[in-house]
């Protein structure tokens, strides 16, 4: 559950680091495995040098914005303020789906089209002065699914409406509708960027209660600025001096491939469950270790390709390749439960 704010003492990516270890070393069920980490490390490092990847990748994708320029800030912030709980236990002819230049898109994906069609049909959603007053019909609109009758509609509707008129009330008010301009503030420091997104923007605080210990994931902030860096290559609105601190951003995709390499191990009532019917609420004990565990096992890898001579591979990079990986070989993996959470925080 989300708890009281946690103490500012350190910067945001050393809190997550810091809760992750600490979760790591009393975690009941979910472990990081010395030689899984040693094998994890070798497929990434193979796999990640064979497909070239890079930061190049991100605007690979048809739906991710192809120019770097004020446009691309304001869109990524919106994305990253709604990337959140896509899951579904329905058939895929059930699911939520919205299809753009005749390709069907499902889960994250989904939501870009979606806001990408809207801009398309004159409906400006990448604007604060927009979505802070926009109505539940309109986002109906925005977010229509393919087929109505049949499919489900995007996951947390309600949800969703309320972190857009959060953000965009905050943005609005304080920094002239644009998120560019609290960018702007932040002069080049991807901490500096992630410590007033969670400070001015409930639905980014993400914060919970472990062992009595308040503890920090920040999975949305820290996307938001790796999106950013991503997008940018590196430069420009997204030249973060500091974006090798950021740490891996815990969702229920990454810890399947992590599983997936070894990286992470369930024990045996925890994998039980997961089999049986999946669904943790936000806070529960299992839920944080599979998610602080899938932190810390990133950490991990990254640390060894570190000595491995891979300077310019950071947390970032693997999780982006994680991700992908995951999503791409969805059908390999199928034997792999996921924890499904539905929550704001991922």
């Amino acid at each position: 559950m989300p708890v009281a704010s946690t103490p500012r003492t350190t910067t945001p990516s050393k809190r997550v680091l810091d809760s992750a270890q600490f979760i790591s070393r009393r975690s009941h069920d979910v472990s990081v495995p010395t030689k899984g980490i040693l094998h994890a490390t070798k497929e990434i490092q193979h796999r990640m040098k064979q497909s070239n990847y890079s930061t190049s990748s991100w605007k690979s994708h048809p739906l991710n914005p192809k120019t770097a320029d004020s446009s691309a800030i304001e869109w990524i912030f919106l994305i990253d303020a709604l990337n959140f709980s896509f899951w579904t236990s329905r058939p895929t002819n059930e699911q939520y789906a919205v299809t753009l230049d005749e390709k069907t898109y499902r889960g994250y994906w989904s939501l870009c089209a979606a806001v990408n069609r809207a801009q398309r049909e004159g409906v400006d959603l990448a604007d604060a002065r927009v979505y802070a007053r926009i109505s539940e019909d309109e986002l109906r609109q925005v977010f229509r699914t393919d087929d109505p009758q049949v499919q489900e509609e995007i996951p947390m509707f309600q949800e969703r409406l309320h972190v857009l008129h959060e953000v965009g009330r905050v943005l609005v008010d304080k920094y002239q509708g644009r998120f560019a301009n609290l960018l702007k503030e932040c002069h080049g420091s991807a901490q500096a960027v992630v410590e007033r997104v969670v400070g001015e923007f409930p639905c980014f605080r993400d914060e919970h209660l472990y062992r009595g210990k308040s503890v920090a994931m920040y999975k949305r902030a820290q996307i938001l600025v790796a999106d950013l860096w991503a997008c940018f290559e590196g430069c420009g609105a997204g030249a973060f001096k500091d974006i090798d601190q950021v740490t891996m951003f815990a969702d229920y995709r990454v810890p399947q491939a992590l599983y997936h390499f070894g990286a992470l191990r369930y024990s045996p009532r925890l994998m039980k469950h997961l089999r049986e019917d999946g669904k943790l609420p936000s806070g529960h004990p299992w839920e944080v270790e599979i998610r602080a565990n899938s932190i810390w096992a990133v950490e991990c890898i990254r640390r060894q390709l570190q000595a491995d001579g891979c300077k310019d591979i950071n947390a970032v990079l693997i999780d982006f390749y994680m991700w992908d990986y995951a999503k791409d070989n969805a059908e390999a993996m199928q034997d792999i439960p996921i924890h499904l959470t539905r929550s704001v925080f991922y």
